[in-house]
């Protein structure tokens, strides 16, 4: 394909996720003050849209209690800045396997299977703008876990999250994922205008090389919006890939702790460096009202 930069870029900034970094850096927000706390740091940074998951306030272990979503969203609603809310909808899918010998019984530890309508509980709460959908199951990562979206559990989700007039934010790890999203499309389950996130560098999902991110940009509708990250020692990388290739950009301590080697990053810092990326290639930062018109996104 050409090459059709984007010149008006929204940033989103996902600043807890799920995995083990609360152990690796201090800056991963825990409590719902504190993720509160780091999406209007991001926003006031430049970042458009916040992303957040929520975690155990004593533990730091991902958690889905519709009581820490309520906190989190209320404390952001609540804020001195504009914000476009973004809440996960990818907990409930995690499966581990017992070992390689013996795969069943699934261990228990690790493993959280909820039905579609207890994975989408927090969102039909919260009613945020946006919520995101991993459109497939895939290997994550290292050891017998599977994060495992199954074609009925993703249409069922699609449908409610539709029906609740939230906008979904399909999250693509692999080429497949995006054939499905386009399935999703074609039922009606997903209304346009359609939001993608492109997930790279996921183990084992797509890797990261250039040649493999286009090859998922071009599986891209072009009538689609589309964000990307990668995780780990090339997010920094991504946010001018991104735009290179007609999409936006994510950053944040869910996709990476570092803002230069053996310096680790606020999330604040992050999205400064994106905006530093995004307008030294002569491109527009685009914030939360822009965003909310271009995506027909209902401000709660």
């Amino acid at each position: 394909m050409p090459l059709s930069m984007n010149r008006e870029v929204f940033i989103t900034c996902a600043v807890t996720g799920s995995g083990d970094t609360v152990s690796k850096s201090s800056h991963v927000p825990i409590t719902p003050k504190q993720i509160a706390e780091a999406a209007v740091e991001a926003a006031k940074a430049g970042a458009a849209i916040i992303h957040c998951h929520v975690r155990d306030p004593e533990t730091g272990a991902p958690a889905r209690r519709l009581d820490l979503y309520r906190e989190v969203t209320d404390r952001i609603r609540s804020a001195d800045v504009d914000i476009v809310l973004n809440l996960t909808a990818g907990m409930g899918g995690d499966l581990v396997f017992g070992n390689v010998e013996s795969p069943l019984p699934v261990n228990e530890k690790g493993t959280d299977m909820a039905g579609a309508t207890e994975r989408v509980a927090h969102v039909a709460e919260c009613l945020p703008e946006i919520c995101t959908l991993d459109c497939g199951t895939m290997n994550f990562s290292l050891g017998d876990y599977v994060m495992t979206n199954t074609p009925s559990m993703l249409r069922e989700m699609a449908r409610q999250m539709t029906a609740l007039g939230v906008r979904p934010e399909i999250e693509a790890f692999d080429t497949g994922h995006l054939w499905f999203a386009k399935q999703l499309v074609e039922e009606g389950l997903i209304e346009d205008p359609v939001l993608i996130q492109l997930c790279m560098g996921i183990p084992w999902g797509a890797p990261d090389d250039l040649n493999t991110f286009m090859a998922m940009v071009n599986n891209v509708p072009s009538n689609w919006t589309f964000s990307a990250f990668s995780i780990g020692r090339n997010a920094l990388a991504y946010p001018a890939a991104a735009i290179l290739a007609g999409g936006n950009v994510r950053v944040g301590l869910e996709d990476n702790l570092y803002i230069g080697k053996g310096q680790l990053a606020t999330n604040g810092q992050l999205v400064e460096k994106a905006v530093s990326v995004i307008e030294g290639m002569g491109a527009k930062i685009v914030g939360p009202a822009e965003v909310r018109e271009k995506l027909k996104l209902k401000k709660r």
